[in-house]
């Protein structure tokens, strides 16, 4: 039950139950008259009033059954109507192209309409557009009360894209975690398609390893990582069904206001299932970024995607690109660092921007530090995946990487 005595509470601003097995009536009072329906969402035993979206509360009364014969006499009529006119208005939609949204199973931030994403992206004008994938283009917009959102339409005449948008309304209207992107809803008609996403507004990873303008620091590349790790341990191992996303990247990494990093772009993710891996005959991932096995033979497992972490963790402190032109023949990103380790010279792949001088006291903390990442890079991107790491081990060492860096240099 939730205590009615927290209507007592004057200072309370913000609270959310959600997602607990919460049961009896939503107080009204005090703070409770500011609450929205997100503060209780996926609590089946709660009622209230209708704004917080669950069941009318049920009244004890001694008065006569009528009271209650009649509304459900009346309930079931309604029912029966809704029904008939559901039916009615499918059918019409087969002859006439009206705009049909569809709603994603949990609660949603807002109801969306075709129009308000017109309205809120100036007719998809080329000037709010933030980037452009392998099945659509990714638009910011600004909604009427001042929200923003990032709004990805996708190309319907891309090969695919029907799947991947499927895929990723179902992916991401299930899974849940802080570094995982959250999809708002979901808008859907014959000739349309579009997600509607939480804004990430410092852009993605590329931008910021690579932009003139923009530079990160060490432990913000740290916590980042972390951050990644994370996300992808909650796919391979938290989740009912394990999830393996098949496109890690730096594009795919979006950052919020206070620089988490939440993995995004699911258009391609596979759920396992019972089995520990998969074959695909059609191999969409980014070249550079797949693993060996994906790429020639289309096996879909989680190591997969733990070598892809490998290569955007050497890329994240080299600040190289797997595709960089300096890498041919057989020397590629991971060669080349590990050609640094065995020779104890790490400091020559890594990061300009990240290295001090030699004669600054830390620099031997510093140099520790990359070799332990480097390390861990090399760990994940083995040739044969039986060999590499779990993403249960990168989070482990990444944190005691960071612990160590923190308490050494800091």
């Amino acid at each position: 039950m939730i205590p009615k005595s927290l209507e007592a509470l004057s200072y309370l601003k913000y609270l959310n139950l959600s997602f607990n097995k919460l049961q009896g009536e939503i107080p009204t009072g005090g703070p409770f008259t500011n609450l929205s329906a997100q503060s209780f969402v996926s609590n089946r035993g709660l009622c209230g009033v209708s704004r917080f979206h669950v069941q009318p509360c049920k009244r004890k009364s001694g008065t006569s059954s009528l009271k209650y014969v009649i509304p459900g006499i009346l309930s079931a009529m309604l029912l029966v109507i809704s029904i008939i006119w559901l039916v009615m208005l499918r059918r019409k939609k087969n002859v006439e192209a009206t705009i049909e949204t569809t709603y994603l199973p949990q609660p949603l931030y807002r109801r969306v309409s075709y129009q308000e994403l017109l309205s809120a992206t100036n007719g998809f004008n080329v000037s709010n557009l933030l980037g452009t994938g392998s099945f659509g283009s990714v638009y910011k917009g600004t909604f009427s009360d001042g929200v923003d959102v990032a709004i990805k339409v996708f190309n319907l005449e891309t090969k695919g894209a029907f799947t991947s948008f499927d895929v990723e309304c179902d992916m991401l209207s299930n899974i849940r975690h802080r570094n995982l992107i959250k999809v708002i809803s979901c808008c859907n008609q014959n000739d349309f398609k579009a997600l509607i996403l939480n804004y990430m507004p410092n852009g993605n990873l590329e931008k910021w390893l690579y932009s003139q303008n923009y530079s990160l620091n060490m432990l913000q590349r740290l916590d980042i990582m972390i951050n990644v790790a994370s996300a992808l341990e909650y796919l391979h191992h938290d989740y009912e069904t394990p999830i393996v996303h098949c496109d890690l990247k730096p594009s795919n990494i979006l950052l919020d206001d206070d620089m988490v990093a939440h993995v995004a772009d699911f258009g391609i993710a596979k759920l396992l299932g019972g089995g520990d891996s998969m074959t695909q005959t059609m191999t969409l991932a980014t070249i550079g970024y797949m693993a060996p096995e994906y790429g020639t033979e289309g096996i879909v497992t989680r190591r997969g995607d733990v070598y892809s972490f490998g290569i955007v963790l050497m890329e994240t402190f080299t600040r190289r690109k797997p595709t960089d032109e300096m890498f041919v023949g057989e020397m590629s990103l991971k060669q080349w660092v590990a050609n640094s380790l065995f020779a104890d010279a790490i400091v020559e792949v890594v990061d300009t921007n990240l290295l001090g001088t030699q004669k600054d006291p830390k620099f031997v903390s510093y140099n520790v530090c990359f070799s332990s990442i480097m390390r861990l890079g090399v760990a994940c991107c083995v040739e044969s995946p039986k060999e590499r790491i779990t993403m249960q081990e990168a989070v482990a060492t990444l944190n005691k990487i960071k612990i160590e860096y923190v308490k050494e240099v800091w």
